[in-house]
């Protein structure tokens, strides 16, 4: 579990890396300042927090999961990514040593691998070896004193080929900084584990993993895998340093599988969970609709593990018969097994182990069912010009809602046929173009379906956004928040990006990495402080005077006697602000000020300076039932106050 101190955790360390802290507090508002006026009516509740506000969107888009938060290293494991050549794998062979490899159509470990790579050796001795090398995802993450865990499938022509020597190697070096023997080979397909030990070596992410026989003969690999230490040791898990920086965030939610991700380009490369649960051998993986190929080792139980781990609900999306390219099936009996399908897919989810696809699950695995209250129907279907939606949400709204009445359906476009529980609404914008919509929903019917910001994000920077996208996101926020009792959810989107030439597809992501270190964007660190601070009320507040690029909301968390002020100043001139808390009658003499701050709107942070803008914590005297303080240009601002 991630405490309300989470920022406070990050910020100490970050801070002797970043920003100095500018004292304003209670200094005297710099010359030619106009002092706004903050009226807080401390316990007079407008409206109720939704507890699910912040949470997560992801889908495989960026190499956010293969290459990204699945943990998995080796890239084209089962030799599916080019149906024509074995990409990002390429023959090595020692002086002396004599080798060819090619796709081999004809064999496989199982009906959905079969695909090989096979190894023909001509010439090679236990001094001149010949076999493979894979380059990984722009590199292996090598660190000192880890252990990782490999495994392959693979077969021999005849026995005296192996054993298979397994190595991680220095790409500039050529230094083996961990290496492993698996004994000899038999002549039918057979699944091999091994585990790799690196020593004091230095960490590095210029690695590469090689497979190497010492005798002529020929091998066929599938299923290479090898996987660092993964969080909360998941077998099969995600990536540790991701992971704790998702989990800062304290997101309430996870939308899965994805957004596009769920609908493929074309109907036979949608999410189809069944193909995606069980044993690694028996998932054939699929085409992505981002120009490469998921191997689906994050498959659905994945994503459900994931939720759990990090204490977030999951909002299951279910494909409802659109995809990309503009293919759909029309509502009726063809729909049919895809709402069949969807009332299975629930059942994994949700069902006890007593029934049919719980059991499948506990096989999996999991016996232990997943808690779910949001379905969302399908993803973006504003883009079917068939007009065939409505028909089609009507008929999937019927079907769950006859099995599962609890459940809320979430709707991704206005529809007639039924009332949706939620719609998603979905957000793209420019910096300024936020700032001139923080009333969106200050005048959305509260008697209406709620509202679910599925997707949303300032378009600023790349691969990650700049500061000025996050002045445009933090102001964005505070509209959500003043608004909280009918936009319930929210999720930022994209949410990761591997930073590597080639490995992003989309412009502006919030958290960029790569094979080796990750970081988070200004953006990110504004999730964070707003999702650390969102209390459970919307207090009755009015502000005046402040400069037409001053933002604000605030919340009080009843359970804990908190008041959590946050204010956003995106101009280029400081604000003063006097802070009046009207109705308190106990309030503590020191309240904490949680700043984010850049000296320009264009800075940001980089896999290369990770922590040039990063929180900065520090306090600020009460008088009575009165704060004054003034915010710096160009900063995220959250005010803790002890109140009552």
């Amino acid at each position: 579990m991630v405490l309300r101190s989470s920022v406070a955790r990050i910020v100490p360390i970050l801070a002797l890396f970043s920003l100095t802290l500018r004292a304003y507090g209670q200094e005297q508002a710099p010359q030619g300042t106009a002092t706004a006026l903050l009226e807080v009516q401390v316990g007079k509740s407008t409206a109720k927090v939704s507890p699910m506000l912040y949470g997560l969107m992801t889908e495989e888009i960026n190499h956010s999961y293969d290459g990204g938060l699945y943990a998995e290293l080796v890239r084209n494991r089962t030799f599916q990514d080019d149906s024509n050549k074995p990409v990002f794998w390429t023959v090595v062979q020692s002086s002396g040593a004599r080798a060819s490899i090619a796709l081999d159509k004809s064999t496989g470990p199982s009906e959905a691998l079969p695909v090989s790579l096979k190894l023909d050796v001509q010439k090679a001795d236990d001094t001149h070896l010949a076999g493979v090398e894979n380059e990984g995802y722009w590199g292996f993450g090598v660190r000192p004193n880890t252990t990782y865990r490999g495994s392959f499938y693979a077969k021999a022509g005849n026995e005296a080929t192996g054993p298979v020597t397994v190595t991680l190697v220095n790409d500039y070096s050529g230094e083996r900084t961990a290496s492993t023997t698996v004994p000899a080979l038999g002549g039918d397909w057979k699944q091999y584990s091994f585990e790799l030990k690196t020593s004091d070596v230095q960490s590095s992410s210029a690695n590469h993993l090689m497979l190497e026989v010492g005798h002529p003969g020929t091998v066929w690999f599938s299923l290479v895998s090898l996987l660092p230490p993964t969080y909360d040791d998941r077998p099969n898990g995600n990536r540790i340093d991701l992971m704790q920086k998702l989990a800062a965030m304290r997101p309430a939610f996870l939308r899965l599988p994805g957004g596009n991700y769920l609908e493929g380009n074309h109907i036979d490369e949608r999410f189809e969970w069944k193909k995606t649960i069980g044993p690694l051998v028996g998932r054939p993986g699929h085409e992505g609709p981002w120009s490469y190929r998921s191997s689906d080792g994050m498959g659905l139980l994945e994503f459900l593990e994931w939720c759990e781990d990090l204490h977030m609900d999951p909002v299951l999306a279910v494909y409802a018969g659109y995809s990309l390219r503009g293919e759909h099936i029309d509502p009726g009996p063809q729909l049919q097994p895809f709402v069949e399908s969807a009332l299975e897919e629930i059942e994994y989810v949700s069902g006890g182990a007593d029934t049919k696809w719980g059991a499948v699950r506990a096989r999996n695995g999991h016996p232990k069912a997943f808690p779910l209250t949001y379905i969302e129907v399908g993803n973006e279907d504003w883009f079917d010009k068939s007009g065939s939606y409505d028909g089609r949400f009507a008929q999937f709204y019927d079907a769950i809602k006859k099995k599962y009445p609890k459940l809320q359906l979430i709707a991704t476009t206005p529809v007639k046929s039924r009332t949706p529980d939620v719609i998603d609404d979905h957000f793209y914008k420019r910096a300024d173009q936020f700032f001139d919509d923080t009333h969106h929903y200050d005048k959305t019917s509260r008697t209406g379906p709620k509202i679910f910001v599925g997707e949303w994000a300032t378009m600023e920077g790349s691969p990650t956004p700049d500061f000025n996208a996050a002045l445009g996101d933090a102001a964005w926020m505070t509209g959500m928040e003043r608004n909280s009792d009918v936009v319930i959810m929210s999720s930022y989107a994209p949410l990761l990006a591997n930073v590597n030439p080639g490995g992003w597809q989309w412009r502006t992501n919030l958290i960029g990495y790569d094979a080796l270190n990750s970081y988070g964007s200004p953006s990110y660190y504004a999730q964070v402080m707003f999702g650390t601070h969102i209390g459970d009320q919307v207090v009755a507040s009015k502000l005046e005077g402040a400069g037409p690029r001053v933002f604000y909301s605030a919340t009080q968390d009843s359970a804990k006697g908190r008041l959590d002020l946050k204010v956003v100043n995106a101009s280029s001139t400081p604000q003063a602000m006097d802070i009046s808390l009207q109705g308190a009658s106990n309030v503590g003499s020191t309240a904490t000020l949680i700043s984010l701050s850049a000296k320009s709107p264009r800075d940001t942070n980089s896999i290369t300076e990770p922590t040039k803008i990063v929180p900065v914590e520090s306090s600020v005297q009460v008088m009575g039932t009165h704060l004054k303080q003034t915010f710096a240009p160009y900063s995220i601002n959250v005010i803790e106050l002890p109140v009552k």
